[in-house]
């Protein structure tokens, strides 16, 4: 029964994001909210200049609104959505002034990041000192929980800044954000009923029910892009619920693509530096693949299907 509440939860939040998304492109398409395409980018993708943005506002109302339809209430569950909710702001502040107000730089990199830290800050902070959650973390493969004590909260905030950003990241391609971070909220949403987690569990299957709401508008050629308003809430749910779950841990495997993609950047940065060349064509990894020649449609389906893998090996691990 607990499997099937959930995929009826997963079910209404997909139902409710499409009917959503469907109602906010023509509101985008009149605000001229169209996403600004970096000239640096694959050349292929200077077509998709003017696309609306900002997409992620779906993704948000369709997930909370079915998990207060649902009478989804618990500390865990509002703590989850303060942190959805609270990074989608940032996104969206950044994506009005861009977007908007027509100001390419948006947010500063400085402000951006502050305000994420201060929100993971208080995110770990509250979970360290739950009497319900609490400073452990669940090991993978192993069932067995190891207590960070006080390195908790530098762990956790590490940890959330480092998935925001990546699911950040993974946004550069149409589909490629949303049907990975389906795949995670599945994940997560079987790993919780199966841990006896279900007011987390449910959050997830929300979440990932939007996700693949919205993904009916946004894969490949896609009419509405999330921006940072839905990348950024998207990395903090996930971030959140994995706190709430002891699963902190899972994240590099169920999360694999999103380590991926941050580790391309990275990697690409480091590799110029020091030898003044570059390791990949271009970073994100993604498009890398794109520019060696592989169809933007067949990158992402390589990518949705890594997602797949790895979460699934993630519910092994439990």
């Amino acid at each position: 029964m607990d499997f099937l509440r959930i995929a009826l939860l997963l079910a209404m939040a997909f139902m409710l994001s499409t009917i959503a998304t469907s109602l906010e492109i023509p509101i985008l398409q009149r605000k001229r909210a169209g996403q600004n395409i970096r000239e640096e980018g694959p050349e292929s993708h200077q077509k998709k200049a003017g696309t609306p943005s900002m997409g992620g506002i779906s993704i948000i109302l369709a997930t909370v609104v079915t998990c207060f339809a649902a009478r989804q209430f618990s500390p865990e569950t509002v703590l989850i959505g303060i942190s959805f909710v609270a990074f989608g702001l940032i996104g969206f502040a950044d994506d009005y002034i861009k977007i908007i107000r027509r100001n390419n730089l948006g947010l500063r990199a400085w402000q951006k990041l502050a305000l994420q830290f201060g929100i993971a800050v208080a995110l770990s902070l509250f979970v360290a000192g739950s009497p319900t959650l609490g400073t452990d973390v669940r090991l993978p493969f192993t069932g067995q929980y190891l207590d960070l004590g006080s390195l908790y909260v530098p762990f956790s905030v590490f940890v959330i800044v480092a998935v925001v950003n990546s699911v950040n990241l993974t946004d550069g391609l149409d589909g490629l954000a949303a049907g990975v971070t389906a795949a995670a909220g599945v994940f997560f949403a079987v790993a919780g009923v199966m841990l006896g987690l279900l007011t987390e569990a449910s959050f997830a299957a929300c979440m990932a029910g939007a996700c693949l709401g919205f993904l009916v508008f946004n894969r490949h050629p896609a009419k509405v892009f999330m921006g940072d308003t839905g990348s950024l809430a998207l990395g903090g749910g996930l971030a959140a619920i994995a706190a709430t779950m002891d699963m902190e841990l899972f994240l590099p495997i169920a999360g694999f693509v999103y380590v991926a993609e941050a580790l391309s950047v990275l990697i690409q940065v480091a590799g110029y530096k020091l030898t003044g060349k570059r390791v990949f064509k271009m970073a994100p990894l993604h498009h890398h693949f794109e520019l060696i020649g592989l169809k933007e449609t067949k990158v992402v389906a390589i990518f949705w299907i890594a997602a797949i893998v790895f979460c699934t090996l993630g519910i092994g691990a439990l």
